[in-house]
């Protein structure tokens, strides 16, 4: 990934941030500019809150180059609370715990480092809900 493709990006892999069109209020992710649902402009910044469930998922065992390190990891179809399906690996599970319909909320980790210079690229995965202490 090219430097600045990486700070273009930030947004969408940082904050889980996409779109919301205007005429049906439908919530893009990723931006897309363009409503999937009325093909009306969706040009208006949205910012999903990070929290869904597992709505389908896969293990990995023999994982891309690069994510070796990784292996086994668990992939998943997350859906959004607020409608979206985004493909994320979890993260902080074992892969025999994972199930359709587990709560998981966004964090930030690192994903891959490219290249000669060593670019760390960081993005979303998703986690299970942490239980609150107290």
């Amino acid at each position: 990934m090219a430097i600045p493709q990486y700070w273009r990006l930030q947004n969408q892999r940082y904050r889980l941030t996409g779109e919301v069109c205007n005429t049906c209020g439908a919530k893009l992710f990723p931006p897309r500019d363009v409503c999937h649902e009325c093909a009306k402009p969706a040009y208006e910044p949205f910012q999903f809150a990070g929290k869904g469930e597992v709505y389908s998922f896969t293990v990995l065992s023999d994982a891309p180059a690069g994510y070796e390190a990784y292996e086994p990891y668990p992939v998943a179809l997350v859906k959004l609370q607020e409608g979206p399906l985004v493909t994320a690996q979890l993260t902080d599970v074992d892969p025999q715990d994972v199930h359709i319909g587990m709560p998981v909320e966004m964090v930030t980790r690192k994903l891959t480092e490219e290249g000669e210079d060593g670019l760390i690229v960081y993005g979303y995965k998703f986690r299970p809900v942490l239980k609150a202490v107290g």
